[in-house]
């Protein structure tokens, strides 16, 4: 027997559709027409540029943004401009335009942008670079905030664009190209409303195919590479089939993976900029790639409203990330990393509500924004069903498409798809803080004649007021498949009952996280990301460490620790104990604290003396005398994280500290080398949850609940 939802029907959708009428748009935002012709000289840094523009109907004066240095004038079209002074983004000077007939006007300007990479620290050793614009002989990346066209605030922009560059070099930007006849540039239009334009130049290889539907594939290398051309260009055909079978026809002429000169992972309108490590790491194609891919529909293609929050990351996580793991029937534990991630960086005064959320820029905005949105989601699919749920999401980009919205249209597309009222579900989710924390009472068990019949109650004892959630409870009876018994919470408590043809073995409530909930003890074995995202800690350096190895392990602490005043280094031997309900880094072979790490191992073994380390029964090892590998675990000691760290060769500790922070999810990895690259990682076996309830004492192995995944959809 199964409660989950089922499909509604099609009159009770009909009827449905009274009760939530069409919302009163709000106005679009004007849309200015471009046409640039530009020059690009990478060399010298600079370029030279004329744009004809078509301003918004019945605008008599506007104000534009452009960079500070590029000397524009009015080279046609009857106009004034006149500089206005810098904006408060400094590289750009305001100017205002005021046309005295009606018409185009064309501006001028050329000059240099060059701007170098400047590092952001996002904890923890963390960070990433950026540029407020470049162009140069490494290459060019340029947009609206770089100034390099004319850009006129609270406005969308439509693009013809024409490029001319030196001998091998190509350009890309958003819309249909790069061919154009008669010119031997690159050409690139966009007759659709933009938020943004973006320009972006190399000595490319292009490498393209048809992905059907008039799209076409693009890859644009900076060295050739067939093979790994071929690799992305398959996997675009699959996940431009797979996204527009799900949500609708892609927006766009063309998806185009395009190698960036430094380390990025931006996601433009119908092209991706990455950096050359990072789109050759074996499994971006399956990660971050279809992320960006499917961005094309949402925050691309449905862009995100000015206020109300960024539903777009949410949406983007769980049907990019989420749905791949899901696909692979590892969904269960992907929702399990997105709750410990919450609970690990997520301290209660860090937390805010999604309505806030705009943007990526550490662990916990991304734990929220990112994670806790990707479960919203998850639930309301859970209640709504999979033919529901896909039909509001059809419904909403259909609506939406190159306008902006907010999660209230996300509700009323779900609400129009489904028949449900759903005003109270969108507005605790996405104006509150917190976590729904369940438990599990009063379960009995009884004979009836067609069986059993299963009964309980379940809780939600958080201090704060109940969540309007649905919590699965699986039960396992001795022969049969498992029961699955949606729980759907209209208050602080819910009972349910479930009928089984035989005897139960075990009931578990949530047992594959399918609610944005706190973790039970049990649930959530003890991962690396307890020690990063802890507010308060200790790093304890080797002091019989040599000379070399100390220093480096000191750096390492530095990097950790700037940014985090909680956090305190210090030499091991000036430590008389280990401190208790505080999170301790212990750093080094040589740590005089290595054998109380040891000495409190589940599932793993450890020999200072040897240097040796076994996990779950298989020893690692770590080269000569330790050097060979680079290895780093963490154990619960009196309710804190107690981590520890250590490699032979300090050359590995630069590339682990900035590495480390990104294996948060796992309880033990192994890296090589010095870059250093991981050999090994994995996770703690979990224990059992005060939210299972076994009625056979022997507590057999059993398998979970049978899923169907969104990618299957419509097949």
């Amino acid at each position: 027997m199964s409660t989950l939802p089922k499909p509604v029907p099609l009159l009770a959708l009909i009827a449905a559709l009274a009760l939530f009428p069409a919302p009163v748009r709000p106005a679009e935002l004007p849309v200015v027409d471009h046409v640039l012709d530009v020059h690009l000289d990478p060399a010298a840094g600079e370029l030279r540029v004329t744009d004809r523009l078509t301003l918004p109907p019945g605008r008599t004066m506007v104000d534009l943004l452009l960079h500070r240095d590029l000397a524009p004038r009015v080279l046609a079209g009857q106009a004034t401009l006149e500089r206005r002074g810098r904006d408060r983004h400094l590289e750009t000077l305001r100017l205002r335009l005021a046309p005295t007939a009606a018409g185009t006007v064309t501006l001028s300007y050329g000059g240099a942008i060059r701007h170098g990479l400047t590092t952001v620290g996002e904890g923890m050793g963390r960070e990433r670079q950026e540029t407020a614009g470049i162009i140069g002989p490494e290459g060019v990346f340029l947009d609206g905030t770089s100034g390099w066209y004319p850009r006129l605030p609270s406005a969308r922009q439509r693009l013809a664009l024409r490029v001319t560059l030196p001998p091998g070099w190509q350009a890309v930007s958003q819309g249909a190209g790069p061919e154009q006849p008669g010119f031997a540039g690159s050409a690139w239009t966009e007759t659709q409303p933009q938020d943004d334009l973006y320009l972006v130049a190399a000595p490319f290889t292009r490498y393209h195919e048809s992905a059907g539907a008039g799209i076409e594939a693009q890859v644009w290398l900076r060295a050739p590479d067939a093979d790994l051309a071929a690799r992305y260009l398959a996997a675009t055909r699959d996940y431009l089939d797979l996204y527009g079978r799900l949500i609708g026809p892609y927006p766009y002429a063309k998806f185009a993976l395009v190698e960036n000169f430094w380390e990025t992972g931006y996601g433009m309108p119908s092209f991706t900029l990455l950096g050359p490590r990072v789109l050759r790491l074996p499994f971006i194609l399956a990660t971050s790639y279809p992320h960006e891919v499917l961005h094309n529909w949402w925050g691309n293609g449905v862009y995100v409203a000015e206020d109300g929050g960024n539903w777009s990351e949410g949406l983007t996580a769980y049907l990019a990330d989420h749905l791949l793991r899901e696909r692979e029937g590892r969904g269960a534990a992907y929702r399990r990393d997105l709750l410990q991630a919450y609970a690990d960086y997520v301290q209660t005064d860090r937390d805010f509500p999604l309505e806030q959320f705009r943007g990526r820029h550490g662990e916990v905005s991304q734990a929220i924004g990112y994670g806790k949105a990707a479960l919203v989601f998850h639930n309301l699919r859970l209640q709504l069903g999979d033919a529901a749920f896909i039909a509001g999401l059809r419904r909403f980009y259909a609506e939406h498409r190159f306008r902006a919205a907010g999660y209230a249209d996300l509700r009323r597309a779900f609400e129009a798809a489904s028949g449900r009222d759903l005003t109270a579900y969108f507005a605790a989710w996405t104006t509150r803080t917190g976590a729904a924390r369940l438990a599990l009472r009063e379960v009995r068990t009884e004979a009836i004649p067609t069986g059993y019949r299963v009964s309980g109650l379940l809780v939600q004892t958080q201090n704060a007021a109940p969540f309007p959630l649905a919590a699965p409870v699986v039960i396992h009876p001795v022969a049969g498949p498992p029961q699955q018994h949606l729980v759907a919470f209209t208050g602080r408590e819910q009972r349910f009952a479930v009928e089984l043809p035989a005897a139960p073995v075990r009931l578990a409530v949530d047992p594959e996280f399918d609610c944005f909930r706190a973790l039970e003890p049990g649930e959530s074995p003890v991962a690396l990301s307890r020690l990063f995202g802890a507010e308060q800690g200790l790093i304890l350096l080797p002091a019989a460490a040599e000379p070399a190895l100390l220093a480096a392990y000191r750096d390492l602490a530095t990097a950790w620790q700037a940014g985090h005043p909680g956090w305190t280094v210090a030499l091991d031997r000036d430590s008389p104990r280990l401190p208790e309900n505080r999170a301790v880094w212990l750093l080094g072979w040589e740590n005089r604290w290595l054998d109380a790490f040891a000495a409190g191992g589940q599932g793993f073994s450890l020999d200072p003396a040897r240097r040796t380390l076994s996990l779950a029964g298989a020893a690692v090892d770590p080269g000569p005398a330790g050097g060979g590998l680079s290895l780093a675990l963490v154990r619960e000691r009196d309710g804190a994280a107690l981590g520890w760290l250590a490699t032979a060769d300090p050359a590995a500790l630069p590339g682990l500290a900035r590495k480390l922070p990104h294996y948060g999810a796992y309880g033990y990895v192994v890296f090589a080398g010095t870059a250093p690259d991981n050999r090994l990682k994995g996770q703690w076996p979990p224990g059992d949850s005060p939210l299972i309830h076994w009625f056979d004492a022997t507590r057999p192995p059993l398998p979970p609940a049978p899923r169907a995944s969104l990618a299957d959809f419509g097949r």
